[in-house]
């Protein structure tokens, strides 16, 4: 006699029994991911550094589309990582990167890193005031607050291409000189455009070119950098 559908479900097996069965800690899942993801990948030209960072991307997005679009400074890692071995300052964009950023990651690279030296300003109410009087983003007016830390800082952009643009400017016309810069926000309006603008200037960058790009992505870079920090 056929089962029914209520009877089919309840004699099925629960997937996890299988891991029940068949233990892996989360760094074996982790271990396995990365040798599908160098399994699966299509050729590229990144180094073998890079290629560290990127697996990291594709990691966090299980999307190997992002291949031919992420792109390096030639100095992008070892500046990047030079930096997380000082306790450099980490500027971000927005609280979701703040958040996603391991501490315990963080003090593989430098074992003096503590919550204070990942820098964010984009909630502050001076920064609110001075949004809404302005009719600007808050992203700008963060960016500028945060300018006593940018020279040597890590700066990492997942969220506002205004606040990117800002960044842009201080390079441009204040000669603000940030160790690295993470330039991953993401949509539809001055995104591309203040990527292409960073690929121009002086500076070390990991970028994605056009409009993807994400706060996941700017965590993945910074904990890949660490892992190299650490090495």
């Amino acid at each position: 006699m056929n089962q029914t559908p209520v009877e089919t479900y309840l004699s099925r097996k629960p997937l996890i029994r299988n891991l029940y069965d068949n233990p892996m800690s989360a760094e074996d899942i982790e271990r396995r991911s990365f040798e599908i993801i160098d399994n699966e990948a299509p050729s590229h030209g990144f180094s073998h550094i890079e290629w560290q960072v990127v697996r990291r991307m594709i990691h966090t997005t299980a999307d190997f589309g992002l291949i031919d679009m992420i792109k390096f400074s030639p100095d992008a890692v070892s500046s990047s990582i030079q930096a997380l071995k000082s306790g450099a300052k980490i500027f971000v964009d927005s609280n979701m990167i703040r958040s996603g950023l391991s501490i315990a990651r963080l003090r593989q690279a430098c074992s003096n890193y503590s919550p204070q030296d990942i820098v964010c300003h984009v909630a502050d109410p001076d920064i609110t005031s001075s949004a809404r009087k302005s009719g600007l983003p808050r992203s700008l007016f963060a960016v500028k607050k945060a300018q006593p830390i940018l020279n040597g800082c890590i700066a990492a952009f997942g969220n506002a291409p205004v606040a990117l643009m800002e960044l842009n400017r201080l390079i441009m016309e204040e000669s603000i000189k940030p160790a690295a810069v993470i330039a991953m926000p993401v949509g539809f309006v001055h995104v591309t455009e203040s990527k292409d603008e960073i690929m121009s200037l002086n500076v070390p960058y990991i970028t994605i070119a056009g409009r993807r790009g994400g706060s996941p992505l700017a965590v993945s870079v910074i904990h890949a950098l660490c892992a190299l920090a650490a090495r």
